[in-house]
């Protein structure tokens, strides 16, 4: 791929001001498939030059002129789209499959939605007593960090409303997903994005991402990634009291209750914590469920547990492919170890690759049951394909549980009991629930509580995360 050893600066593939390399494996085989360049301070300072410069013009743009470029990127990213269902398989491990069917298809998603929210949005109106015009602007030079995960999706959800708002923005991607972030690039520049208006350095948390957070002429960060990381953002924010934006880590339960439809919840329950490979942060990695169908649920998770595929990701099927990389590969099999040493059941899968493998970072769909909430397996993140049985007896003790955890980004309710949905839903303390399997379509927040971040993305809140409100009072 063309461009990995260059930066995409002020509407041009420039040369680092001084780099060193990074080498990208397949995590199917671990054979090298990419070298990228890595910058430094220097760069982002470049990066930010040219923001500051684009913004004097760009914050001044016509909601038409801004549709218009949301459109156009539309257009050409359609038109690229086999190329990027390969590269994001090919890059981090995510079935072309599933490429196919939902990454791809989540940047037009979070387009879609951006237009929406922009055409819709009032920029001026009057204050509730009168006598004062609001106007929301844009909030400035934003500084995007995204992580590996979910390549497209994590830049398109703030990319699109960014623009939207006439925001400019400096993007470091994740290390370990960029080419897709570097076609991204080369869609936005086809398109005519306006030079300055969007930059892409390659590059580490530790030096690009540090050197971002911390600069003075940054107005925003957007981050997503691992709650460990966004803590050392906000910090390394805090002396210049820029906004800070952070989607991170979850520990999501799903509470099954006994009048569930159990043939249909038992697959939803599995799908929705192995999705992506299991690397998803609002995956449902604790499953609690009710001790009067606890035996046969979990009888029927480990039915379908055992029967979940693992393979080639390149290859077209309802399998799953591998983790991202050793680093993760190593993390899951330590939490696996430590779930056994800490006496879950492990019904099925366990440490090592699947039979048959002796290359490649695949996981053994792996669960475990009669867990204990405060067992590390029922606390940390895993990111993988590793799933949590945790009994209860009470509609009480299930709330009580699901919100035992620092994190609060997702739960998700299995029931056919109407107000019980209903009830339950109000107490649980997440940002997003998911009941028997639906989740909510692009132009719904997505966010968390308590350490699983703050502020919101897409739709008509994400745009407003981009937007500051000045009051202008004539007399």
């Amino acid at each position: 791929m063309k461009n990995c050893d260059k930066f995409y600066i002020n509407g041009s593939w420039v040369d680092p001001k001084s780099s060193y390399n990074f080498d990208l494996l397949h995590p199917a085989n671990e054979e090298k498939i990419a070298s990228i360049a890595m910058g430094s301070r220097l760069d982002v300072d470049e990066a930010v030059k040219a923001a500051k410069k684009a913004f004097v013009t760009w914050q001044f743009s016509s909601i038409e002129e801004r549709v218009d470029l949301l459109n156009s990127i539309m257009k050409v990213y359609k038109s690229r789209s086999e190329e990027f269902i390969k590269t994001m398989s090919y890059e981090m491990g995510t079935t072309i499959s599933f490429s196919r069917e939902v990454q791809m298809p989540v940047g037009i998603g979070h387009l879609e939605a951006a237009i929406e929210a922009l055409k819709s949005h009032q920029f001026e109106r009057q204050s509730p007593r009168g006598g004062s015009t609001l106007v929301d602007e844009p909030v400035g030079i934003v500084g995007m960090i995204t992580p590996w995960n979910w390549p497209v999706n994590q830049i398109m959800i703030k990319v699109a409303p960014a623009l939207a708002a006439g925001c400019v923005m400096i993007l470091k991607p994740s290390e370990y997903s960029p080419l897709s972030s570097i076609m991204l690039a080369e869609v936005f520049h086809e398109a005519g994005c306006p030079p300055g208006v969007f930059n892409l350095i390659n590059g580490d948390g530790e030096g690009v991402g540090s050197a971002i957070s911390s600069h003075p002429e940054i107005d925003m960060i957007s981050f997503t990634g691992s709650t460990r990381a966004g803590k050392a953002i906000t910090k390394e924010a805090a002396d210049t009291i820029k906004r800070v934006t952070l989607e991170l880590g979850g520990k999501s339960p799903n509470l099954f209750f006994g009048d569930a439809d159990i043939e249909k919840a038992v697959k939803v329950s599995v799908d929705a914590c192995f999705i992506n490979n299991g690397q998803s942060c609002d995956a449902a990695s604790r499953l609690l469920v009710d001790r009067k169908v606890y035996d046969l649920v979990v009888e029927k998770v480990a039915e379908e547990v055992r029967s979940v595929q693992v393979g080639d990701p390149m290859v077209e099927g309802k399998h799953i492919g591998p983790v991202v990389n050793k680093i993760q590969f190593d993390n899951i099999q330590k939490l696996i170890e430590i779930g056994i040493n800490e006496g879950a059941n492990l019904v099925a899968g366990g440490l090592g690759l699947p039979e048959g493998m002796n290359k490649g970072y695949y996981i053994q769909p792996t669960l475990f049951a009669d867990v204990r909430n405060d067992m590390e397996i029922a606390q940390n993140e895993v990111f993988g394909p590793v799933l949590s049985i945790i009994p209860f007896d009470t509609e009480e003790e299930a709330v009580e549980i699901a919100n035992q955890t620092p994190y609060g980004l997702a739960a998700y309710i299995q029931s056919t009991n109407s107000e019980r949905i209903e009830r339950v839903s109000r107490r649980l303390r997440a940002g997003v629930i998911n009941v028997n399997g639906f989740a909510g379509d692009y132009d719904v927040p997505f966010g968390g509580y308590k350490q699983s971040g703050n502020g919101r993305e897409a739709g008509p809140l994400g745009f407003h995360e981009y937007l500051e409100t000045k009051a202008i009072t004539q007399s």
